[in-house]
C-alpha cells in the first residue's frame, strides 16, 4: 500500500497539517504537498477512470505530463473540472472528487465497455456510426454527447477574478531547473534584462531529487545560493508558479501565473496571464520520462520511475512497500536506490538490456537489490491496484519465467526533451539514435525578425541528460541568446557514468496480440499498441492521420507521454525508421490555460464595454431611445409625450428641413495619417486623389478592398502639409485603422507614415438646417459665412469660448456644419448650441432621421448599399474614382470580367405607385424561374423609408441596368404574397441641384 513515510520530504512542512476531502472522505496532508502526493500519502491509488473503457486509473507521473489523475476541484463558484492533481498544490479545505464514472469510482457501470474492447478498437467510431443512416440523429449522436468529456462543466459563475499583465525583456528563460538558473546567471551578469519563469513553486527541477553534486556541494545548496544571487540583480525577474504556455512570432510569449489558486478566497487574482515580448528566448524546459509498453501498464500503481523517486524524496510518500523497477536505462536505478534508502523493498530490477554493469547497477547490487538483465514484464497482475508482475525474457514472446508479488511498478523507457516551446515557432527537430529521442536541431532554429535564432534550447531540453553536460550547455546557450561571450566558467557537476539505453518500444519484443492489446500508449484515451498497428494496416501511414484515427495524443496531456512510443510503434508497423514517420505538430499552450485567465477582466459588463459619447447622459436625460451601432450606443430618436418612434423621427426630419437640428456624430471614426509619404499612402487607399487636397479643404473618398469591393467611405481633410484626417463610418474606425497598419507594416514598410486612431479624442456635432448658420453666429467666435467658409472646407477657431474645428459638410442635404471639439468639451458645446438655437426651434435628431434624410438626398450608407459584393461603379460613384493615377487598392480587382460586366446590378431610386414603403429585404422580381424552381430576381432594395418631406415611400436599390431603367415599373416581393409595384427613378429625391446644402 502507499503511505506517508515518517521521515524525509524535502518540500513538506510537517508542522502545518492540512485537511481535505476526496469523494466525501476526509483526509490529511501537509503544507507543500500536491493533491497527488497528498492522495498517495493516504493510500488513494485509484483516482479515476479512463475515457473509453472506464478502466481504473491511478497516478503515472508527478508533473504536467500526468494523464490520469484529473479531478473535480472545489464547489459552487470555485468548481473546476479536469484539475491535474500533480500540478495543483494542496490547500486547507480542498474538496476533490473523481471523474468519468457512475455510480461510484470503485464500482463503475461504464467498465462494461472493457468487456467489449475487441470491438471498440481504434477508429471503430468511423466504421460504426455511419450505418444505418437514420440512427445518427436518434441513437448515435445522443449517446456520443452523453459520453463526451471527462469532467462536468461548472454550473455557477466563476467566483474568482483574473488579471493580465505585460512585460518585456532581453532574454526570457522558461524553466527554473539547474539549466534555467545557470542561463539566468549568465544573462543577468551580462547586464541583460532577464525574466526567469518556473512552473512549479520551487527551483532546481530534478537535480536535488537525483542527488546531483554541483561545485562540490549538494545541488540543493547550489540552487539556493544561485537563486539568492539572482534575486539581488535588479535586471533579473524571478517568477515561480508561472508556466510559459506558448511562443509566438516576434518573441511574443504567453505565460500563466498561478497567483492564488492555492489560497482561494484571499482577494488576490486567482491567475495572471502574462504577455511578454522578448528579444531572445531560452527554453530550459527539461525532459520527460517515457513509460514502457507492457501488458497491464495502466493498472494503478504502475508509475514512471522518476515520479516514484519524486514522491519518495520530495514528499516522503511511498507508492508501495514492494516496488519492482523495470527499465532500459541506468536512470531508473536511482529510483531503486532511493526506495532502498527510504527503507522500502525493491524485489527486483528488470533491465531489458543484455547487460547492466555500470556504476548505478553495481551500487544497486551492493545494496542487496536483485538485478535481472535481459528481462522484461510479461504482464502486471491486479485490477484496481498492482498485486504482482510476471517476468519474461525481453527477446522472447512473453512466456512467464517467474511471478513476483509487489505493490508498485516503477518503469523507465528513456527520456524525451520538452521541445514544445522550440517547435511553436517552427524550430525543427532531429532524431538522436543513440538516446532514442527527438531533440532540437540547432541548425534550424525558430528565427526572429532580424534573421537570428529566436529560441535557444539548453540542458535536458537540448538532449543533455546529465548535469555535467547540462550546466555548460546552459551557459553557452544563454551567452548566445544574450549576444555575449561567456564570462567565467559554468558551474561544474560531479560526473555520472551511465551506460547507453537500449530502445524498447514493446515489452517483450515479440509480444503476441493478446499482450499487445493490453499495452497502453495513451492512458487517458485508451489507445493501445494494437490500435496503432491496426491503423497502419488500414492505411493510416501519416502520423497526423494515425493520431486522429486512434485519438493518440489527443487527451488533455497532449501526448506528452504517449507520442514518442506511438511514433515508434507506427514506424515499426510501417517497417521504416522513426524520423521518416515524423512528429505531430506542437501547438500552444504547453499545458491548459484557464479560460478565466485568457478573458482577464473581460467579463460581465466589461466583457465588451459599451462605448458612449461625451453627450450620452444628455441623450438619456431627454428620453432618447438608444440603439447599438457596433459597441457604440447612439440616439435613434427622441420621442416626446405619447409619440411613437416613427412619429418622433418624422418630427425631427421636418424640424431639420425647416429650421435646425443637432446630431451627435461623435462616433464617426477619426484617423490621423501623417508623414512625408502620407499623401501617396492615401492615394493608394482611396479611389480618388488625396495628395493634392488643399490645406483647409475637405474631400469625400471611397476605400476598397484589394479585391475591389467597397469597404468604407468618408470625408478626408488636410490639416497641414503632411497631415490628413480621415473620417470613417461609425463601425469602421478600428477596422480601417487595422487595414492601414496592415499595408504599412506588411507591404509599404519603408514608407514614412504614422497613423493614429483619435476617434474618442473628439466629440463631433452636426448642426444642420437652413438656420444652422444663425445658431453658430449667435455663439460667436468665428466667421462662418458662406464666403469665408464655403462648402467642403473647414476652419479652426473658437465657438462659445471652446476650441473647435468646423467642417462645412453635409449628410442631411441641408446647410450643415460638423463641429469637432475635444471630447471633454463635447457636452458643454452641445448645451451651448441647444441654448443658442432655442429661438429657432432647435431639435436634437437621431440616427434614423439622419438615415432618412441621407436617403432623400441619394447618399449611400455603408452596410446598406454595400454588403461586401458591391463596387463603387455599382453605386454610380465612378466620379469618385480618379482617372489620373495609375493605381489604388482594388483597381485591378475591379477590372476583372465579372466586376466590369455591364449586367451587374446598379443603384437606382424607387417610388411605389401607391406611395407605400417597400419592405426591407425585398427583391425585384424577374420573369421565369431558375433551376431550383424559384422565381428569378433582377435586383434588391438596399434602403427603404417613409419620407415625411416628400410624404411618400422612397427607396434605393440595386437593379440590373441601373439608371438606364428609369421610368420602368418593376415589382418587389412582399411577405403578403402580392408584389408591390414601383417606378425606377433618380435616387436623388430631394434638392437635386444642391442649393440647400451649399447654403
Amino acid at each position: 500500500m502507499s503511505t506517508r513515510l515518517s521521515k524525509g520530504g524535502r518540500l513538506l512542512d510537517r508542522s502545518k497539517a492540512l485537511d481535505f476531502v476526496f469523494n466525501g472522505k476526509r483526509l490529511k496532508g501537509y503544507q507543500g504537498d500536491t493533491l497527488a502526493s497528498a492522495l498517495l500519502g493516504n493510500d488513494q491509488m485509484l483516482l479515476g477512470r479512463s475515457f473509453k473503457y472506464h478502466r481504473p486509473r491511478g497516478l503515472v507521473a508527478s508533473g504536467a505530463e500526468e494523464p490520469n489523475a484529473l479531478v473535480h476541484l472545489g464547489q459552487g463558484g470555485r468548481f473546476e473540472p479536469n484539475q491535474r492533481t500533480t500540478t495543483t498544490e494542496l490547500y486547507a479545505g480542498a474538496e476533490l472528487s473523481s471523474q468519468n464514472h457512475w455510480p461510484s469510482l470503485e464500482f463503475d457501470v461504464g467498465a462494461v465497455n472493457n468487456a467489449f474492447a475487441r470491438f471498440l478498437v481504434g477508429g471503430f467510431y468511423y466504421k460504426t456510426f455511419i450505418h444505418p443512416r437514420f440512427a445518427w440523429k436518434h441513437v448515435f449522436e445522443p449517446v456520443i454527447r452523453q459520453s463526451a468529456g471527462l469532467g462536468k462543466a461548472p454550473k455557477e459563475a466563476d467566483a474568482d477574478h483574473y488579471e493580465q499583465a505585460y512585460d518585456f525583456c532581453d532574454v526570457l528563460i522558461a524553466g527554473g531547473g539547474i539549466a534555467g538558473l545557470q542561463a539566468a546567471l549568465v544573462a543577468g551578469q551580462a547586464g541583460k534584462r532577464v525574466i526567469l519563469l518556473e512552473q512549479t513553486p520551487y527551483w532546481g527541477g530534478r537535480a536535488p531529487v537525483d542527488g546531483d553534486v554541483i561545485d562540490g556541494r549538494p545541488a540543493a545548496d547550489w540552487i539556493a545560493a544561485t537563486v539568492a544571487d539572482l534575486a539581488k540583480m535588479p535586471n533579473v525577474t524571478l517568477k515561480t508558479r508561472c508556466m510559459a504556455a506558448g511562443v509566438y512570432d516576434h518573441g511574443y510569449i504567453l505565460a500563466e501565473e498561478r497567483v492564488a489558486d492555492h489560497t482561494p478566497g484571499d482577494g488576490r487574482p486567482k491567475k495572471r496571464l502574462w504577455r511578454i515580448r522578448a528579444t531572445r528566448i531560452v527554453a530550459a524546459t527539461g525532459a520527460l520520462e517515457r513509460p514502457l509498453s507492457f501488458a497491464g501498464n495502466d493498472i494503478p500503481g504502475v508509475m514512471l520511475a522518476s515520479a516514484v523517486r519524486d514522491y519518495v524524496v520530495n514528499w516522503a510518500v511511498s507508492p508501495g512497500d514492494r516496488t519492482v523497477v523495470v527499465t532500459n536505462n541506468d536512470d531508473a536505478y536511482r529510483t531503486a536506490i532511493a526506495l532502498k534508502e527510504a527503507g522500502l523493498a525493491v524485489p527486483v530490477i528488470l533491465d531489458a538490456r543484455a547487460s547492466a554493469n555500470g556504476p548505478l547497477p553495481t551500487k544497486a547490487r551492493a545494496m542487496g537489490i536483485r538485478v535481472e538483465a535481459g528481462k522484461a514484464i510479461a504482464k502486471v497482475k491486479g485490477g484496481k491496484r498492482v498485486t504482482g508482475v510476471a517476468i519474461c525474457l525481453q527477446a522472447g514472446e512473453g512466456a512467464v519465467l517467474e511471478e513476483i508479488a509487489c505493490d508498485a511498478v516503477a518503469m523507465s523507457g528513456g527520456w524525451s526533451p520538452v521541445v514544445h516551446l522550440w517547435s511553436h515557432c517552427g524550430g525543427k527537430l532531429l532524431w538522436d539514435e543513440a538516446q532514442a529521442m527527438f531533440r532540437p536541431d540547432a541548425t534550424k532554429p525558430p528565427t526572429s525578425h532580424d534573421g537570428q535564432a529566436l529560441v535557444y534550447a539548453v540542458g535536458a531540453a537540448n538532449g543533455h541528460l546529465q548535469a555535467t553536460a547540462i550546466l555548460p550547455d546552459a551557459a553557452q546557450g544563454a551567452a548566445a541568446a544574450a549576444g555575449v561571450t561567456p564570462s567565467g566558467v559554468a558551474a561544474q557537476a560531479a560526473p555520472s557514468d551511465e551506460a547507453p539505453l537500449e530502445p524498447v518500444w514493446t515489452m517483450p519484443q515479440g509480444a503476441p496480440i493478446q499482450l499487445r492489446s493490453k499495452m497502453w500508449l495513451d492512458y487517458q484515451n485508451d489507445v493501445k499498441v494494437s490500435d496503432v498497428q491496426l491503423a497502419a494496416r488500414e492505411g493510416y501511414e501519416s502520423v497526423e492521420h494515425t493520431k486522429r484515427y486512434t485519438t493518440l495524443g489527443m487527451a488533455t496531456d497532449q501526448g506528452k507521454l504517449s507520442n514518442i512510443n506511438g511514433l515508434a510503434v507506427l514506424a515499426q508497423s510501417l517497417n521504416t525508421d522513426i524520423p521518416n514517420v515524423g512528429t505531430t505538430t506542437f501547438r500552444p499552450p504547453y499545458t491548459p490555460v484557464t479560460l478565466g485567465a485568457l478573458a482577464g477582466e473581460s467579463r460581465g459588463e466589461i466583457f465588451q464595454p459599451l462605448r458612449k459619447t461625451p453627450i450620452n447622459d444628455w441623450h438619456l436625460k431627454h428620453n432618447a431611445y438608444m440603439e447599438p451601432v457596433g459597441l457604440w450606443r447612439r440616439a435613434y430618436c427622441y420621442p416626446k409625450g405619447g409619440e411613437t418612434h416613427s412619429q418622433a423621427v418624422d418630427r425631427e426630419i421636418l424640424a431639420v428641413r425647416s429650421g435646425v437640428g443637432l446630431l451627435d456624430a461623435s462616433t464617426l471614426g477619426k484617423l490621423i495619417v501623417k508623414g512625408p509619404d502620407a499623401g501617396r499612402f492615401l492615394d493608394m487607399l482611396y479611389t480618388n486623389v488625396m495628395s493634392n487636397l488643399g490645406i483647409g479643404k475637405c474631400r469625400y473618398g471611397l476605400m476598397c478592398t484589394e479585391a475591389g469591393f467597397l469597404t468604407d467611405d468618408g470625408v478626408v481633410i488636410r490639416l497641414d502639409e503632411d497631415t490628413w484626417l480621415c473620417h470613417t463610418t461609425t463601425g469602421g474606425a478600428e477596422r480601417i485603422h487595422a487595414h492601414m497598419e496592415d499595408w504599412l507594416q506588411c507591404e509599404w514598410w519603408d514608407w514614412q507614415v504614422y497613423t493614429a486612431n483619435v476617434t474618442e479624442q473628439y466629440a463631433q456635432i452636426a448642426v444642420a438646417g437652413p438656420k444652422a448658420r444663425k445658431v453658430l453666429e449667435k455663439l460667436g467666435g468665428m466667421d462662418v459665412s458662406a464666403e469665408t467658409m464655403p462648402f467642403m472646407t473647414f476652419k479652426e477657431g473658437t465657438l462659445a469660448g471652446l476650441p473647435v474645428r468646423v467642417h462645412r459638410i453635409s449628410f442631411s442635404g441641408e446647410l450643415s456644419y460638423e463641429i469637432a471639439v475635444p471630447a471633454g468639451h463635447g457636452l458643454a458645446l452641445w448645451e451651448a448650441l441647444m441654448e443658442a438655437g432655442q429661438e429657432h426651434g432647435i431639435v436634437a435628431y437621431g440616427t434614423e432621421a439622419m438615415h432618412v434624410m441621407r436617403a432623400e438626398k441619394g447618399f449611400i450608407m455603408m452596410g446598406d448599399e454595400t454588403d461586401g459584393t458591391v463596387i463603387p461603379q455599382d453605386l454610380n460613384l465612378g466620379w469618385a474614382i480618379s482617372k489620373k493615377k495609375a493605381d489604388y487598392l482594388g483597381k485591378r480587382g475591379q477590372e476583372r470580367t465579372y466586376l466590369a460586366s455591364p449586367d451587374r446590378w446598379k443603384l437606382a431610386g424607387f417610388e411605389t405607385l401607391d406611395g407605400s414603403v417597400i419592405p426591407d429585404g425585398a427583391y425585384i422580381l424577374a420573369p421565369g424561374v431558375n433551376a431550383n424552381g424559384q422565381g428569378n430576381v433582377q435586383g434588391r432594395v438596399t434602403s427603404t423609408y417613409y419620407s415625411p418631406t416628400l410624404k411618400k415611400g422612397i427607396a434605393m436599390g440595386l437593379i440590373k441596368g441601373g439608371l438606364s431603367r428609369m421610368g420602368d415599373v418593376v415589382e418587389f416581393s412582399a411577405i403578403t404574397g402580392q408584389p408591390i409595384k414601383a417606378k425606377v427613378v433618380d435616387p436623388v429625391f430631394y434638392d437635386k441641384e444642391g442649393e440647400k446644402q451649399n447654403g
